[in-house]
């Protein structure tokens, strides 16, 4: 091949990257993550009051485990991991336990409403809390 089309190939690659590598800002990636919506099934609501009726409430580490983990496993975006007093801590110091879960009910930064558990109640959204801040 000629130089010039090599030069071509490499610009088309090098502009590819640079594309790639501008999506991938927290802008970028909130937008990409957001919820489209919600959905809502007709008596599931009673159905989840008579399931947790039956099982109880949800502990905090399974509400962690089925909704929690997949950001604060890994610190999506900024969210703070588990029991990391360093993530934990300014939150806990500004903003107290309570300001944290107002902060999960009503969704911060990219965080929804509820984060990934639309049908934790408020007392399971706390527990989920109390557990990512144990021992801190």
């Amino acid at each position: 091949m000629k130089l010039k089309t090599w030069l071509g190939i490499l610009t088309a690659v090098v502009a590819v990257f640079t594309v790639q590598a501008q999506d991938m800002s927290d802008e970028a990636i909130k937008e990409r993550i957001k919820p489209l919506g919600t959905v809502h099934i007709a008596g599931a609501e009673a159905q989840a009051a008579a399931g947790a009726g039956a099982g109880g409430a949800k502990s905090g580490e399974d509400v962690y485990n089925q909704a929690c983990m997949a950001c604060h496993g890994a610190g999506v975006l900024g969210a703070p991991k588990l029991q990391v007093a360093a993530d934990w801590q300014p939150r806990i110091d500004a903003r107290g336990l309570d300001g944290i879960w107002q902060n999960a009910l009503n969704g911060i930064n990219a965080m929804p409403p509820r984060g990934a558990c639309g049908n934790c109640s408020d007392d399971e959204i706390k527990a989920a809390i109390e557990y990512m801040v144990e021992g801190i």
